[in-house]
Formats: structure tokens, C-alpha cells, sequence
């Protein structure tokens, strides 16, 4: 009976997961509407919802069966308890919450808590943690955003703090394989340049969203170097290039500059250059996405074992538990999309890409309807971050690119990436609340003005 259930679920988890993801489609093709003034229906999240749990299910009966620990049982509790808590609290708290965005992060966060567990019971207890921590912050950011009015107006501010926290990472931080990244306080360890993300895209808001003339810009350059040059100097040559994206995309959407983006081309190519010349495991890792094949029992070993895991997967996984994803180096981390490929299967690795392209066009639709300015480009500026890590994440993992040893969101093992991604995440919910207002307060306006209008053409005839 036990081997029916996990054989099945090879083909069900998949398949939900599919049509999770075209409900999450479906939702942005509704967007129109709601752009249109019309509410979005409720009965897609539902659905999602219905789906994700069932999901849930299935992945934590597998592993209770297969491994016979009942430890996995007790975990999937809590986890389902987080999970109903964010579905159905947030919408409570926040009436005008993006229901979209919610499901599609619980959706992520419970997969990569479901993977994590399977990898190391441990660490996904440790996750587990600073998930219902960085959710009970989150959850103030909206109310704090509607109660502050002065975000836009601390500039230089937001640029000194962003180089201070990151300077301080240079001289007094740990080295993690090679990069100065993390501090360990109480035996949990953070990534300060996680949270100067955050920082980061306020800053360049800030510096941007009145004036945008090439001298501002400027300006904006020398701070944003900054923050770059301190992360290569750490050699956490990841972040470096995530926030040097970051700032040449919110350019040119203040700007409106095509130039921008090519100087950020060439500016990007020659620092690329420059890294590969300095940095000997830059090379390694260039050398080793050239052809990891005849280095594959040294610098070739992590993209190697992360192909064969992909490629041992195929469409529908070997299933949970039944894979060999502990032998790829790091893979919580780095590669931990290698593994839910090879146990959940390749189309439900094409399922996780599509959600997190879908959270970033629903970002994307709702940077274009905000009126502010400022808040205009946060939303841009978090959109753009949070898709081009997943592009280097996955990218690296499937040899699309290099590998640059930056987590995959809501998914891979990291107490910094979660809080930050989460973070992010309802920084954008209470833009859209705002947004939300304000579109019903310009509707209750046009609605006072129609019949006095209307009252006037009655009174001329």
C-alpha cells in the first residue's frame, strides 16, 4: 500500500502543482479587470489554496512513509499551522491584501520547508523558526507604511546605512567559503547584505523619483558603487552584481534612458572581465561552466552532481526521499534547485520558475499603476532583485551561467534570504493596500462629482 501512495503521488504532485500555477496565470490575465476598476474574484485563491495544502499533504505522507519517521508527521503540523495562519490571517489584517503574491509566497515557502526537511531535519526546524519570526514582523510593515509619510525624504540616509552595514560586514564579519558574509550571533547566522537590499532600492528611490537629471544620477552612482565595491571586496560577488542590476534597471525606469541601460552593459562586462582577472574562483567557476566534465572530480564536482540530479529526475521526480540530492555540495543552499527537480521532478522545477515569474509581473502591473513616484520605483526596484536572483540561482544550477552562490527565495536554506525575500514581499503589500486606497478614494470622488453634474445639465435644459 505504501509503495501505491508514493508511486502516485510521483504523477498527483506534479500535476497540482501545474495547475496551481495556471490559476496563478489565470490571476494576472484578471488583472486586466481589476486594472479596469473591476475587484479580482476570490475563487481562484481559493482554489490555490485548496491545492497547496493538498499538496503539502502528499509531499510529508511521503516522507513519513518512506523514511518511517514520524518526526516528519509533527513538522508537517506546523507547518500547515504557519501556512492557514498567513493565508487567513493576512486578508483579515488587510482586507485589500494582493491575495496573488500571499499564495504564491506560501506556496514557495512550503515547498522549500518541505525540501529542506528532506535534505536535513535540523536545519528545516531552524527554517521553520525564522519563518514565523520574519512573518510576525512582516506582518506590522503595511500598518508601518501607512502611518509613515517621511520614507522618500531620507535619501543619503538610506546610502550612508547601506555602507556602514556593509562596511562593518568587510572588517568584522566570518568567512564563509572564501566571501566575508555572515555574522553567527547566538548561534543563528545572518547575511547583512540581505537586508541593505532593502535599504539599497529605498535609496535609489529616494534619490530618483523627483529628480532624475544626469548629475542626480550621478550622484546615485558613487553611492551605489559603494555598496558594489565593498561586496567585491568581501568577494560575495553575487550580491555585487545583484545590486549593480538592481541600480542600471531603477535608472532607467526613472530615466527613461535607453543609454543607461547599454553603459550598464558595457560598465557590466568590463567589471566581469576585471573579476575574472582578480579572483581565482571566479576563474574556476568560469572554467568549470565551460566544461565541468574534465574537472569533475575537483572544481567540476557541484555543477556535475547538480545535471545528474536534474537529469535522474525528469518529468516527474524519483520521488521524496528516493533521490541522491545530498551529494551535490551545498545543495540547501545554492543548488537546492537541483534537488527539487530531482525528487519532485522537472515540470514541477518548471512550476517553481513560472510562480516567481508570475510574483514578478504581478510586481511589475502594480509598479505601473502606482501614481507615487517614489513608491513606483520600490516596487520596481524589489521586482528586478528579487527575479535576477533567481535567474543566477537557477541559471548556475541548470549551467545556464556560471554558479554565483546566491540563494534560491523562499526556497533554499537561509535565515537572512527568507526574512529579507518575506520582507520585501509585504513592503509591496502595503504599497498595494495604499494603492488599493487610493484608487477608492479617486472613485469616491468621481462618484460625488457625476451626479452634480448631472444635477447641472438638468438645471440648463
Amino acid at each position: 500500500m505504501r509503495e501505491y501512495i508514493t508511486e502516485l503521488s510521483r504523477y498527483i504532485i506534479p500535476a497540482l502543482m501545474a495547475v496551481y500555477t495556471l490559476c496563478s496565470f489565470a490571476c494576472l490575465v484578471e488583472g486586466t479587470a481589476w486594472k479596469q476598476g473591476a475587484p479580482r474574484s476570490t475563487g481562484i485563491y481559493t482554489i490555490q489554496n485548496i491545492i497547496m495544502f493538498f499538496l503539502q499533504l502528499l509531499m510529508f505522507t511521503d516522507l513519513a512513509l518512506v523514511s518511517g519517521d514520524m518526526e516528519y508527521v509533527f513538522f508537517y503540523v506546523f507547518v500547515q499551522v504557519f501556512l492557514l495562519a498567513a493565508v487567513a490571517m493576512v486578508p483579515v489584517i488587510y482586507e485589500k491584501a494582493n491575495r496573488l503574491l500571499l499564495n504564491n509566497m506560501c506556496m514557495l515557502m512550503g515547498t522549500g520547508l518541505c525540501v529542506i526537511s528532506r535534505i536535513s531535519f535540523n536545519q528545516a526546524v531552524r527554517q521553520y523558526i525564522i519563518v514565523l519570526l520574519s512573518l510576525a514582523v512582516s506582518l506590522f510593515i503595511p500598518w508601518i507604511l501607512s502611518q509613515i509619510h517621511f520614507l522618500k525624504k531620507l535619501t543619503w540616509l538610506y546610502g550612508i546605512a547601506g555602507i556602514v552595514m556593509l562596511g562593518m560586514v568587510l572588517l568584522y564579519s566570518e568567512v564563509t567559503y572564501g566571501a566575508e558574509i555572515s555574522f553567527t550571533i547566538g548561534g543563528l547566522t545572518f547575511q547583512p547584505s540581505e537586508f541593505v537590499k532593502i535599504v539599497f532600492v529605498f535609496f535609489l528611490a529616494a534619490a530618483l523619483w523627483e529628480d532624475a537629471s544626469i548629475v542626480r544620477v550621478g550622484m546615485t552612482a558613487v553611492i551605489a558603487g559603494a555598496h558594489v565595491v565593498i561586496l567585491v571586496m568581501s568577494k560575495d560577488l553575487g550580491s555585487a552584481l545583484i545590486f549593480f542590476v538592481g541600480y542600471v534597471f531603477v535608472v532607467f525606469a526613472a530615466t527613461r534612458n535607453y543609454l543607461y541601460l547599454l553603459a550598464g552593459a558595457v560598465g557590466g562586462s568590463g567589471a566581469a572581465w576585471g573579476a575574472l582577472k582578480l579572483f581565482g574562483h571566479v576563474r574556476d567557476r568560469v572554467l568549470t561552466w565551460r566544461d565541468p566534465w574534465s574537472y569533475i572530480d575537483k572544481e567540476g564536482y557541484s555543477i556535475t552532481q547538480s545535471l545528474f540530479a536534474i537529469g535522474s529526475g525528469s518529468w516527474f521526480g524519483m520521488g521524496l526521499l528516493k533521490g541522491n540530492p545530498t551529494a551535490i555540495p551545498f545543495v540547501e543552499k545554492d543548488l537546492i534547485f537541483s534537488s527539487v527537480c530531482e525528487e519532485l521532478g522537472v515540470a514541477f522545477g518548471i512550476c517553481v520558475i513560472l510562480l516567481s515569474v508570475a510574483c514578478f509581473l504581478e510586481m511589475m502591473r502594480m509598479s505601473a499603476l502606482i501614481r507615487d513616484r517614489f513608491y513606483q520605483l520600490v516596487v520596481y526596484g524589489i521586482g528586478i532583485m528579487y527575479i535576477f536572483q533567481i535567474f543566477l540561482t537557477i541559471g548556475g544550477g541548470i549551467k545556464l551561467i556560471p554558479l554565483t552562490g546566491v540563494t534560491l527565495p523562499f526556497i533554499s536554506y537561509g535565515g537572512s534570504s527568507v526574512m529579507t525575500t518575506m520582507i520585501m514581499f509585504f513592503l509591496i503589500q502595503g504599497i498595494y493596500i495604499r494603492l488599493q486606497q487610493e484608487g477608492g478614494r479617486h472613485n469616491a470622488r468621481k462618484g460625488k462629482e457625476t451626479p452634480s453634474g448631472s444635477a447641472r445639465e438638468k438645471d440648463q435644459s
